[in-house]
């Protein structure tokens, strides 16, 4: 139950202590699973709304699709009947209908097939691919060298170690952008690349996002997490001020990254001394100081529980919107920082979070979570419509139960069903 590289620091009045709170995770997760089946179509899958259908008019998308075979590769690894077809069907949509057979890689979707060619798709593709992997999925070997070849013919920098931004769908007219967003997801993706492929040089490339990002960008702020650059690297601190509910590039900062940048840097570090037996010792102080940046910007900041959207530069709300992702991530940094130090402080806001999730996220009518609420609780749709794909809140499920590292997929298999 506890993390491998730190076995004993679980306190005896954990939740992960009790069967009972193992079991409702498990719950959950088979909840989203079950709910997320519907988002199917014959060429990937689609949005839902709150309701849990298809709309008349909905197409696959590319980023929902790769999420999805994601998550049901970790469940079918868990031995969940039903979600092994879910993985096949989403690997064949991206070898087929979702991908660019003329230019490689992937757009949005078939609505917009000359569409830019984005790092935080082509971060979810590649994922995708290395989870499916894991089960044997067919074809899914292929996708998997295909989403490398992209990654690293167009997208990796070696020279500044993070990820390009986007492209044309010919793969020119490269964006004059860096982005925080896209890079964090792209450590995700390079953990499990390692862990998959056994190429260390994913590993190396982690580490060299996460101190771009984590030890120097946001170290050099305050540990709050600066957005968006120009290719240059200037901070672009005007950047959609007229967009302040963007889903991917809001204006300002967003609280919910801060955290999420938390648990994935405890996680190379984790990785790191996995492969190597040594770690930069910034890499525990940064995680601890994202997450204390996180809650104490994010949390309640207008006076109302829960965790909100967006902040300005002076660390004042700017969305008050509570999105379903920021909770999830925090209490998997709340979780995760916990396995690492053993701190008490850690299960109390683990337990906050998800007593907040409980009571205020789950839709127990509508089935899922609902995407966003406001601050008093009701469900809302400035940033997000309708429900979210199993992502975020079905890694908060299973996350709490496996070890920092090898990533979740490898964790699964090498663990066995976590719960």
């Amino acid at each position: 139950m506890t993390d491998l590289l730190s076995p004993f620091l679980l306190p005896e009045t954990s939740w992960l202590r009790h069967s009972a709170h193992r079991s409702w995770l498990e719950a959950q997760g088979r909840r989203l699973l079950d709910f997320s089946k519907a988002a199917k179509m014959p060429d990937g899958f689609g949005p839902l709304d709150d309701e849990g259908r298809l709309s008349p008019d909905a197409t696959p998308d590319s980023t929902i699709t790769a999420r999805m075979v994601h998550a049901y590769a970790l469940a079918a690894l868990q031995g969940v009947p039903g979600a092994r077809p879910m993985v096949e069907h989403g690997v064949q949509a991206l070898l087929g209908p979702l991908r660019d057979t003329e230019h490689g890689g992937w757009t949005a979707g078939p609505s917009d097939p000359r569409g830019r060619k984005q790092a935080y798709l082509q971060a979810f593709v590649a994922l995708a691919a290395s989870s499916a992997v894991l089960i044997g999925a067919k074809d899914a070997r292929e996708l998997l060298k295909e989403a490398i070849a992209i990654t690293n013919d167009h997208f990796w920098s070696e020279e500044e170690g993070v990820m390009r931004e986007s492209f044309a769908f010919d793969w020119s007219d490269e964006e004059n952008y860096r982005g925080a967003n896209s890079n964090m997801h792209s450590t995700e993706m390079c953990l499990a690349l390692a862990d998959v492929t056994r190429d260390r040089t994913w590993l190396n490339r982690a580490l060299r996002i996460v101190t771009r990002f984590v030890h120097e960008n946001a170290g050099s702020h305050g540990f709050t997490m600066p957005e968006h650059f120009d290719r240059h690297w200037n901070l672009l601190r005007d950047y959609h001020r007229d967009q302040p509910t963007h889903a991917l590039r809001p204006f300002g900062m967003t609280p919910g990254h801060f955290v999420e940048w938390s648990h994935l840097t405890l996680k190379v570090e984790a990785a790191l001394l996995r492969a190597t037996g040594e770690a930069p010792g910034w890499l525990l102080p940064d995680a601890q100081a994202l997450f204390e940046t996180g809650i104490e910007t994010g949390w309640a900041a207008d006076g109302k529980p829960g965790m909100l959207y967006t902040i300005d530069w002076e660390r004042r709300p700017v969305v008050d919107r509570r999105a379903h992702w920021v909770q999830a991530e925090a209490a998997t940094a709340a979780i995760n920082l916990l396995k690492r130090t053993g701190h008490g402080r850690y299960e109390k806001w683990y337990r906050t979070i998800w007593d907040y999730i409980d009571n205020t996220l789950i839709d127990r009518e509508g089935g899922s979570w609902f995407n966003e609420v406001g601050p008093d609780g009701t469900p809302s749709e400035e940033i997000y419509a309708g429900k979210a794909d199993l992502y975020h809140a079905y890694q908060s499920t299973i996350a709490p139960v496996l070890p920092l590292s090898p990533s979740l997929g490898t964790a699964v298999l090498e663990t066995g069903a976590p719960f």
